[in-house]
């Protein structure tokens, strides 16, 4: 079965995650969306890339229940999955541009920040890095990316507050870029990414990989994180809480 739809036109990709109501993340979504960023990444044809959700929902996180059947073993192979998507996504040598049709909570907050711009609807969607409100550690990577985009103190803010933040808010905090309305959203996402696009991609690719580099330096963006993450990994098969939103 497929969760994510891919749409190309004129050089502007657009991939939607299309699972359920709130398109919370399990393995296959993982796997998808990385072999849909790595067959646009050989394309030549493909100038930048958006990324959304189907739906209210950009995406909810990982799904809890579905991984209660899971060994330790086999869940730190989905976090290790995981942890290498919004890796790549953050080195992607094309521009990703996240149109945030909704919430986008705990791991859906994640694919966002590892896009280089992201547009959010504006009204009743929130966006967060919300797992201390339910008893579990951040990513590293997390940590990382919100430093990049807000500095040390604005990231240690979010975090420790779990705060659910409105397209406005986010906005003024540097956690988003643009604000647009349910109808221009798409639009305003194909817009940047065609912008973007335009520019030389081996500039881009080139310039991209020195302003990340710090922030993806081994044994922070990295796949080998997951080995330490073992307890949150414990927290998040154990925990049923889900954040009230409006």
């Amino acid at each position: 079965m497929s969760f994510v739809k891919k749409d190309v036109r004129e050089g502007i990709a657009t991939l939607t995650i299309s699972r359920g109501k709130v398109n919370a993340l399990i393995g296959d979504v993982i796997r998808q969306l990385r072999q849909d960023f790595a067959a646009l990444e050989a394309d030549p044809s493909t100038r930048a890339i958006v990324l959304t959700g189907e739906g209210k929902f950009f995406s909810f996180g990982f799904d809890i229940p579905e991984f209660f059947p899971y060994s330790r073993e086999d869940f730190l192979a989905y976090l290790i999955h995981f942890t290498d998507l919004y890796t790549s996504m953050f080195l992607h040598p094309k521009p990703l541009v996240a149109a945030l049709n909704g919430h986008a909570i705990a791991g859906g907050c994640m694919l966002a920040l590892a896009c280089d711009r992201r547009v959010m609807v504006s009204g009743k969607a929130r966006i967060s890095l919300n797992e201390i409100g339910f008893g579990s550690s951040v990513f590293a990577g997390s940590t990382e990316m919100l430093r990049f985009y807000l500095g040390g103190r604005c990231a240690t803010e979010v975090l420790y507050s779990g705060a659910l933040y409105s397209a406005e808010e986010a906005k003024a905090l540097g956690l988003i870029d643009e604000v647009a309305t349910g109808e221009t959203l798409l639009e305003t996402a194909r817009k940047e990414a065609r912008d973007m696009g335009r520019k030389s991609g081996a500039a881009f690719d080139t310039i991209g990989r020195w302003v990340n580099a710090e922030s993806a330096r081994p044994g922070t963006l990295t796949s080998d994180i997951a080995a330490s993450e073992a307890s949150t990994a414990a927290k998040l098969r154990a925990s049923t809480a889900s954040p009230r939103l409006p």
